[in-house]
C-alpha cells in the first residue's frame, strides 16, 4: 500500500495578509492632489499589507490575475520602472513593457496615436512616464484604462511621494508637526512638487532649500518655508530629503559649478549634525555623490535611501491593487 503523502508543514499564505477596504474615488492616479488625506493613508495602510507579500518564500498573490498592465516609458528609469514591473508580477498581472526607443514613437507616431492603438488592445492599466508635464492627463482622457503617472516632466511623481511617505511613517510614526527639510534642485523636481502636496496634506512642516536660481517663483503661495541657507533648513529637522541636480533639464547656468554647489548645498556629516538626533536622510535617486550628498552620508546609519527603493515595490502594489478594485466596484460614493 502506498503511504499517504505527508502534507506540507508550511502554512498556506493567504492571498493578502489583511482585509483592506479597497476603495478610491479616482479612476487614475495622476497627481497627489487626486487623493484625500484619508485616501493617502489608505494607500499607506494597503502598502503595509503588500510589504508582507515580499517576505514570503513565494512572492506572489492572485490579486490582479487576468489584468493587463502596460508600462509605457518615454524617459529613462531604473527604480520606478523596475519596481512597477516587480509589483505587477507579484500581483499576478500580465505586463507589457514599452520604451520609446523600441516603439513606433521613434518613427514619428504621436503619444495620442500610440495610446489609441494600445487602447484598441484593451489593457486594464497604463503606467506612463513622459517628459511633458500633463502627459498623463492626456492619456487618461483618451482611454478607458486606469492611468498611473510615473513622472511627467517637471510636474509630478505621485508614487514616489507615496513611497517616501511610507518610509517616513515607518520611522516616525506619523506626520503632524514633523519637520521635513527638502534640499536641492527644487525648480526642476517633480518629486518636490508631489512630496510638498502630500506632506502638507498630512500636517508636516516643510522647509525647502536650494540656490535662489533653482527656487520656484511662487514658494510662499505653495505654503512652504523657503531658504537658501542649508544650515537654517537642516536645523532641528526630523527628515532631510535631498534632490538630484537635474542637469538634463537645465537650459542655461543656474550655479557656477558642481563643486561649488556641493560646497554650498551638499549634505555633509557636519551639516547633518544640525538635524534632530534621530533624523533620517532620504533621496529619490539617482544620486550624484559628491554633488547633492556626501558618500558617507548616503551610506551612513541615518540613510534610508535603499529602504525607499524597497518600499517602492509595496507602495506600487498598493496603488495598482486599489485602482483595480475601484474599477470593479466603482468609485466610492457611487
Amino acid at each position: 500500500m502506498t503511504p499517504t503523502a505527508e502534507p506540507s508543514r508550511r502554512a498556506v499564505d493567504p492571498p493578502l495578509p489583511l482585509d483592506v477596504p479597497a476603495r478610491l474615488r479616482t479612476k487614475d492616479l495622476l497627481s497627489v492632489g487626486d487623493l484625500s488625506p484619508d485616501e493617502i493613508l489608505l494607500v499607506l495602510d494597503t502598502a503595509e499589507a503588500m510589504k508582507e507579500v515580499g517576505t514570503r518564500s513565494i512572492k506572489k498573490v492572485p490579486a490582479l490575475r487576468g489584468h493587463t498592465v502596460v508600462n509605457l516609458f518615454f524617459e529613462p528609469s531604473t527604480r520606478t520602472r523596475t519596481s512597477f514591473e516587480i509589483a505587477e508580477k507579484r500581483l499576478s498581472a500580465d505586463t507589457v513593457n514599452i520604451a520609446s526607443t523600441g516603439s513606433s514613437v521613434s518613427k514619428g507616431e504621436t503619444l495620442a496615436d500610440t495610446v489609441r492603438n494600445l487602447e484598441a488592445m484593451a489593457p486594464d492599466m497604463i503606467v506612463l512616464r513622459h517628459a511633458s508635464a500633463g502627459a498623463g492627463h492626456l492619456v487618461a482622457r483618451l482611454c478607458g484604462a486606469r492611468v498611473i503617472n510615473a513622472g511627467d516632466g517637471m510636474h509630478e511623481h505621485p508614487t514616489q511621494a507615496l513611497l517616501d511617505a511610507f518610509t517616513i511613517r515607518e520611522h516616525k510614526g506619523g506626520f503632524a508637526g514633523l519637520k521635513v527639510s527638502i534640499v536641492g534642485d527644487l525648480l526642476h523636481s517633480r518629486v518636490f512638487r508631489s512630496n510638498l502636496l502630500l506632506l502638507r496634506a498630512l500636517g508636516a512642516d516643510v522647509c525647502a532649500c536650494g540656490p535662489a536660481t533653482l527656487m520656484l517663483p511662487d514658494m510662499a503661495r505653495l505654503g512652504v518655508r523657503a531658504t537658501t541657507s542649508v544650515d537654517e533648513a537642516v536645523e532641528g529637522a526630523d527628515v532631510v530629503m535631498l534632490l538630484r541636480v537635474q542637469l538634463e533639464r537645465m537650459r542655461g547656468h543656474f550655479f557656477p559649478s558642481l563643486r561649488e554647489y556641493f560646497q554650498r548645498f551638499g549634505m555633509t556629516q557636519d551639516r547633518l549634525r544640525r538635524a534632530a538626533p534621530d533624523a533620517i536622510v532620504m533621496h529619490p535617486g539617482p544620486m550624484n555623490r559628491g554633488v547633492e550628498i556626501a558618500p558617507e552620508v548616503a551610506d551612513g546609519s541615518r540613510s534610508v535611501i535603499l529602504e525607499q527603493v524597497a518600499n517602492g515595490v509595496a507602495v506600487r502594489m498598493a496603488v495598482l491593487y486599489l485602482l483595480a478594485e475601484s474599477r470593479r466596484e466603482g468609485p466610492a460614493g457611487e
